[in-house]
């Protein structure tokens, strides 16, 4: 595998959190609508497993809650899950200005 490629995988599908905190930051995201919205705005497409897997774990540790959203399961990013992404992108910034 490239170098490349491997970034790429890493900074997408191996961080499938942030998109899903930043997805969820103004409304209610329906779980079922996650990988599309995921791939119009940020233009790759993760597995529904790892999404399921995602929200699973962003939910158990408080990152972000249960909503409902027009009769479905959604979630929306709590404070805690807004902290930890501004401090994602700070990480990315300082990593950015290193390279």
């Amino acid at each position: 595998m490239q170098p490349i490629t491997r970034l790429i995988s890493s900074i997408t599908d191996g961080n499938l959190w942030t998109y899903i905190l930043s997805l969820g930051k103004e409304i209610e995201i329906q779980d079922k609508e996650v990988a599309k919205l995921v791939f119009e705005k940020f233009g790759f497409l993760p597995n529904n497993l790892m999404i399921m897997t995602v929200l699973f774990r962003l939910r158990k540790d408080g990152y972000i809650s249960k909503e409902k959203f027009k009769g479905e399961r959604a979630y929306k990013a709590t404070e805690k899950g807004l902290k930890e992404l501004e401090e994602a992108k700070t990480v990315y910034q300082n990593f950015l200005q290193k390279i």
